[in-house]
């Protein structure tokens, strides 16, 4: 049985969530994989010009639009066997070549949207709080790192908010006044309507009646927080323009309309706090991205009996957390090094678990 054939029954298992890595070619293997078969790409591929990995491959190229050129080749394969539903989540640093900064993470997506018709739904700024060592005098130190989801089909890919919201913050009774969640009682609202020069007697009844509906809301448990914008108390939160605010337009003819908190807490920014702890300890693998950075996009875009895909596995960080969360994985690399200390993490991980986890990645 071929390391093709052996990730196809793999896919087609549906009785095993353990991960499995293959050694090879990422391009090869998944040039022969079937299409709309993964539900969840994450990956970190190599940078270009930084170092030289173990067993060579991309990142080694004499300039950028080579390496850009091969990255593509496999990003575009990764379209093909990625479900219509799916998610793309790539990880990817700059590079300074002669004392410039070659823009390689931007160059990339552009390119994914341009010729390969990826939809770009964000750009998440990864803030490591650490830079590497820098002796530059002449630049500030490099902080962070993109991220970029990517997806196939802007209105039906699979995205599950209660997977990944914070925790909500409650409404209190106080004194018999309700309160949301973060402290509004309407109080000031209701001043703010009665003593309005904006609005006319009917909007003001209007705006009244619809505020105490929604403090009724919270007391009910209904929803936990708000905001109300009022017109010439506070600014419409996008434009004043109606013809690109929505919001604009209500302002303007109701004279008020409300913003909602979620009631299940507030979903993640696209700015994340991750300190590049070195859990690994670094033995075998020089550029190791921490766990936390796989788990917003497995438990938001990977569903629970889907399969999640790190054609650059380096040393497994993908495929141990897709395996912690119960999702199944499919890890690629072209260094057998690199695979033999992934089945190490992920097998001490499985021992200290529920046993010994079997990982092939020969013929």
């Amino acid at each position: 049985m071929n390391k093709t054939q052996t990730i196809t029954g793999y896919i087609q298992d549906i009785d095993s969530n353990e991960p499995f890595l293959v050694c090879g070619d990422s391009f090869e293997l998944l040039s022969k994989l079937p299409s709309c078969t993964v539900d969840c790409i994450i990956t970190s591929p190599p940078y270009w010009g930084h170092r030289l990995y173990s067993g060579g491959g991309i990142g080694l190229e004499n300039t950028y639009s080579e390496y850009i050129k091969n990255l593509l080749k496999i990003t575009n394969e990764l379209y093909r066997v990625l479900k219509p539903t799916g998610s793309f989540w790539l990880n990817i640093g700059d590079t300074y070549r002669n004392k410039k900064l070659q823009g390689i993470p931007w160059r990339v997506a552009i390119s994914l949207l341009d010729k390969q018709n990826w939809i770009l739904r964000n750009s998440v700024i990864w803030n490591k709080h650490k830079g590497g060592l820098d002796s530059s005098k002449d630049k500030l130190r490099n902080m962070h790192e993109n991220i970029f989801h990517f997806v196939k089909d802007e209105k039906n890919y699979f995205y599950d908010t209660s997977k990944i919201r914070s925790d909500a913050r409650k409404s209190i009774v106080k004194n018999g006044s309700v309160i949301s969640a973060t402290g509004v009682s309407g109080i000031r609202y209701k001043r703010q309507i009665e003593l309005s020069t904006s609005l006319n007697v009917v909007e003001k009844i209007c705006a009244l009646d619809a505020l105490n509906g929604v403090l009724e809301k919270i007391k009910k448990g209904e929803i936990a927080d708000f905001r109300m914008i009022i017109r010439g108390q506070q600014r419409a939160t996008h434009s004043e323009s109606e013809k690109v605010s929505g919001r604009a337009k209500e302002l303007n003819q109701k004279g008020f309309y409300f913003l909602f908190y979620h009631p299940d807490g507030t979903l993640p920014g696209d700015v994340w706090e991750i300190i590049p702890e070195d859990t690994q300890k670094r033995k075998n693998h020089y550029a190791v991205y921490p766990e936390d950075l796989c788990k917003i996009p497995i438990l938001a875009t990977c569903p629970k009996n889907g399969i999640v895909l790190d054609p650059f596995s380096g040393s497994g960080t993908t495929c141990l957390v897709a395996y912690k969360h119960n999702r199944k994985s499919i890890g690629l690399d072209i260094s057998t090094e690199y695979i033999e200390f992934s089945k190490e993490r992920i097998n001490e991980y499985k021992h200290e678990n529920c046993g010994v986890l079997q990982l092939f990645d020969q013929e």
